[in-house]
């Protein structure tokens, strides 16, 4: 229409790029990259999931995730991806804070697996299981003759 401005969908900072977004790089996607972190990577068990890391030869971590069937109720199964997808939205480097672990770590392709009973509700529980799951347990990681220990 003449005269008349039309606002593009991405809005006014389409160009700007938000730092709090989750691009779909950021996720694990195909059935080849799930299997690479089951296979070589490290599994870490918390009470109703676990972490299971191996180091990736990108810029930042990647996330999957992999819910138990027995876990009935698809609103349920979605909420708690929606929370696991908050939490890393808001913290994708966590593995290489200085809160989080006890030294650098690489960049890791990160497999959160739930199961039955886990009622974590919000990213911020999730985040504080997380926490209390890495500084319980030792991580070692070797890329390339360096050793990274968590």
């Amino acid at each position: 229409m003449p005269g008349v401005l039309q606002m593009n969908r991405a809005g006014p900072n389409c160009c700007a790029m938000n730092t709090l977004s989750l691009p779909k790089t950021y996720l694990l996607r195909k059935k080849s990259e799930y299997n690479n972190v089951y296979q070589h990577g490290k599994r870490v068990n918390g009470e109703n999931f676990s972490l299971i890391l191996v180091p990736n030869n990108s810029d930042h971590n990647r996330l999957g995730i992999s819910i138990h069937g027995q876990l009935k109720g698809a609103a349920k199964r979605n909420r708690i991806k929606r929370i696991i997808r908050e939490f890393f939205r808001l913290n994708k480097h966590f593995l290489q804070e200085k809160g989080f672990t006890s030294c650098d770590l690489p960049f890791m392709d990160i497999i959160i697996t739930v199961r039955k009973g886990f009622s974590l509700e919000n990213p911020a529980e999730m985040a504080e299981a997380v926490y209390r799951l890495l500084q319980r347990n030792s991580l070692s990681f070797r890329q390339k003759n360096i050793s990274y220990t968590v």
